[in-house]
């Protein structure tokens, strides 16, 4: 059977399209592409002669292709122009409908298939809109609360798909996300049921006011902003972190993932654990850093790291380590407080008891005790101003694992004054010097891209540092004078010690750090007729920092940028897809890719040969939405037959990776694109781009983006220093601030004259 679907001005032709009836016929026909999809589907019901009911009208039907995916007026010309199977079935809204009406009946004992049945057909927003309006919402929400097996992971997934809207789902309450939890505490949990229950928590983590779209209501308190009505984005980390704290296993168990055998396990636990670090509240900040570090969060990313073909999760580590950066940063900056912090007070007691010192009173009548352990006075929020909460974390992990703690500290001490080591002062001399090295200048900035395992390793790395600093105090007979040589010292092997940490093992990095004093003497002579002392200095280290910061944010508008100009890519083939003819150039292989100005749509289009394309996206009929994209993957296709001249493939072996190639892949839906960059830099602006945009990303993919950020921060850090050192004006390690006025009798001078 065939006919044709015109709009009356042109005579038939030859049927192109296989179009299914809802009795299971098949007909040919012909569609014009300038008609609408409503058009379309009213002469399909009246040619094949469609039953209708007496409430219905054509509208009440709609198309769909082999997949499932609804034709609408803007895939429509591309469908008909492809030969695409389709179906005529049910509009989405009357099967929205129909389907809440049986989840209403939950003794139906075809819910499985319902559940399916809806998990596909809730993305389309039409679908869901009546969905939601007929109540579905709450009863997918029961049907979560009762199922179990695969039941259970298809309404997750359901329920993870329509959170992907940006409305809808702002009813949810504590029952429902304790359920959630409840789910992923259990390690009896299917991969099926995990994977969509992780992303929904996930999703309703980063759903806090703060991160609303539109502004939201300003609170009267100094609280957070109140989300206007209906807004989903009421939720965040503190609603979250409440009903997971009544599960005491749930965290444990997330972390335990990681070490899954399943790497879609460990990869999804790694997705939930980066979104509970980035948006962490202030009021549970300490509670929760502090339980993911005795569950040795840091531990367990790093035998990640150690497995062979970990792909998926490459992307979830460096994210990991970026938010590592960030929690290490705001420790190094909170200050140390041990008469209004008990956590503090106990610290520096455990550290003051382990060097089995006693106080002492000095001359003038001032207790000496810290200075003892080689501090400059008693103070101790004032000594550990610099390096915060890190550096008392260090001194204590230093303390507790030195095994010869109390003699070495005896030991000093025994000596004359001038001769002593100040342990206390080296070792947040070597935070400071870790904090350099490894760029912690500022939250939410890192360029690192390859794995750190020394880094999320800090607090060993500074003990054994520390210790080395020491023994050099020692074998080169230093005094107190000496302080910033030895520090210049420690500061050199360092780097030698850190470097390509993501390939050497930890017993080089312990060699390195026990070589004698003349060879690394020597070896720093030889880097100092290369490197101007200047850069060594405290000052110089923070205008470093400032102008990393600076650099960071410029790279980061720049990439952007890049995204909203657009630019084409070959459309890459992922390994194992299916090829009609492994020789035969596809129909069309370019693609011409755009963001939204808006931000939150990557247009494209899909075209034979490049073309002029225009400003603004009138060109570009279709999107994906950034929302969707969970992780950039790197390496991950390869280009096509016949496109590319340079491929070098051999006819009917399979297509090698592009070094150029990149996907971006969704939590659930696999690849939404398979993408080849014309170059390096293009490939750079792309990968970095879109990770510098993601939400819940942070860290950069190519090295072209992190070494165009070190050059910005050294370029601009020589220019700085031009003004100085051209006047020959010495730089200070430190000022000493002089005595505050003994009253406020005074006023400042107007200079300007």
């Amino acid at each position: 059977m065939s006919s044709h679907i015109t709009n009356g001005s042109k005579a038939p032709l030859v049927p192109t399209n296989n179009v299914t009836t809802l009795a299971g016929v098949t007909v040919r026909t012909r569609i014009d592409p300038a008609l609408t999809v409503e058009d379309v589907v009213k002469q399909l019901v009246i040619q094949l002669g469609v039953r209708l009911e007496p409430d219905e009208t054509p509208l009440h039907y709609a198309l769909r292709d082999d997949t499932d995916e609804l034709v609408t007026n803007e895939n429509l010309r591309r469908k008909i122009k492809n030969k695409v199977n389709l179906k005529l079935v049910n509009a989405p809204a009357k099967e929205a409908r129909e389907i809440a009406e049986k989840l209403r009946r939950r003794q139906d004992k075809n819910m499985r298939l319902i559940l399916y049945s809806l998990q596909k057909y809730i993305r389309e927003e039409q679908f869901a809109n009546e969905f939601l309006k007929y109540g579905g919402l709450a009863e997918l929400v029961a049907a979560i609360d009762e199922a179990t097996g695969n039941t259970l992971a298809y309404a997750l997934t359901a329920m993870q798909n329509l959170m992907e809207l940006q409305y809808g789902w702002s009813t949810l309450d504590s029952a429902f996300i304790l359920r959630v939890v409840q789910i992923l505490s259990s390690p009896q949990s299917p991969i099926n049921v995990c994977r969509p229950a992780t992303a929904i928590l996930k999703k309703l983590v980063e759903a806090d006011p703060m991160s609303a779209a539109s502004p939201a209501i300003p609170s009267s308190s100094r609280g957070p902003p109140i989300p206007p009505p209906g807004s989903v984005y009421r939720y965040g980390f503190g609603v979250v972190f409440e009903q997971m704290r009544k599960e005491r296993g749930f965290l444990e168990t997330v972390v335990n993932r990681l070490g899954s055998a399943e790497m879609v396990m460990a990869q999804y636990s790694m997705m939930l654990i980066n979104a509970l670090l980035t948006h962490v509240s202030d009021e549970r900040w300490d509670e929760f850093i502090g339980e993911l570090e005795r569950l040795n969060v840091r531990k367990a990313v790093v035998r990640l790291m150690n497995i062979p073909d970990i792909e998926d999760v490459t992307s979830g580590i460096l994210d990991f380590q970026a938010n590592i950066v960030r929690v290490t940063h705001r420790k190094k900056t909170t200050a140390v407080d041990p008469g209004a912090d008990a956590s503090h007070a106990l610290a520096l007691k455990i550290i003051w008891e382990k060097s089995r010192m006693d106080e002492e009173v000095d001359e003038q009548g001032h207790i000496l005790k810290w200075r003892k352990l080689g501090f400059e006075n008693e103070n101790m929020s004032y000594e550990f101003r610099d390096v915060g909460v890190l550096g008392l974390e260090c001194l204590r992990r230093f303390v507790e694992t030195a095994t010869d703690f109390a003699v070495l500290v005896l030991e000093q001490s025994s000596r004359p004054f001038e001769k002593r080591c100040p342990i206390g002062r080296a070792s947040n001399e070597v935070v400071e010097l870790l904090s350099e090295h490894w760029a912690i200048f500022a939250p939410g900035y890192s360029t690192s891209t390859t794995f750190q395992p020394f880094f999320l390793d800090f607090q060993k790395v500074h003990s054994l540092a520390t210790h080395f600093f020491i023994r050099m105090w020692g074998e080169s007979g230093a005094v107190l004078a000496d302080f910033p040589r030895i520090s210049a010292l420690v500061r050199s092997q360092i780097k030698v010690a850190l470097r390509i940490e993501n390939v050497r093992p930890w017993r080089d990095v312990e060699a390195d750090f026990n070589c004698e004093y003349q060879l690394v003497r020597d070896r720093q002579m030889q880097e100092l007729e290369r490197e101007d002392d200047l850069l060594s200095k405290v000052p110089v280290r923070n205008l470093r920092a400032k102008l990393y910061k600076e650099s960071y944010e410029f790279v980061r508008q720049q990439r952007i940028q890049c995204l909203l100009q657009g630019a084409w890519f070959v459309i890459g083939v992922s390994p194992g897809s299916p090829q009609r003819d492994p020789t035969r150039r596809p129909h069309r292989p370019w693609r011409f890719m755009r963001l939204d100005n808006g931000l939150k749509y990557l247009h494209y289009v899909d075209s034979a040969v490049k073309f002029p394309v225009r400003n603004g996206l009138e060109d570009l009929p279709d999107r994906i939405d950034v929302s969707m994209i969970s992780e950039i993957g790197k390496n991950t296709c390869a280009p096509p037959p016949n496109v590319l001249r340079d491929s070098a493939d051999v006819p009917g072996s399979a297509p090698s990776l592009s070094p150029l190639s990149f996907s971006l892949l969704s939590a659930h839906e696999g690849s939404l694109a398979d993408l080849i960059a014309p170059d390096t830099s293009r490939w750079a602006d792309w990968t970095d781009g879109l990770n510098m945009l993601r939400r819940d990303g942070g860290h950069v993919t190519s090295s072209e983006t992190a070494d165009f950020v070190q050059a910005l921060t050294e370029i601009g850090l020589k220019i700085k220093l031009l003004d100085l050192s051209g006047e020959m004006v010495e730089i200070p390690n430190n000022l000493v601030a002089g005595p505050p006025p003994m009253n406020t009798d005074y006023f400042f001078s107007d200079l300007s004259g």
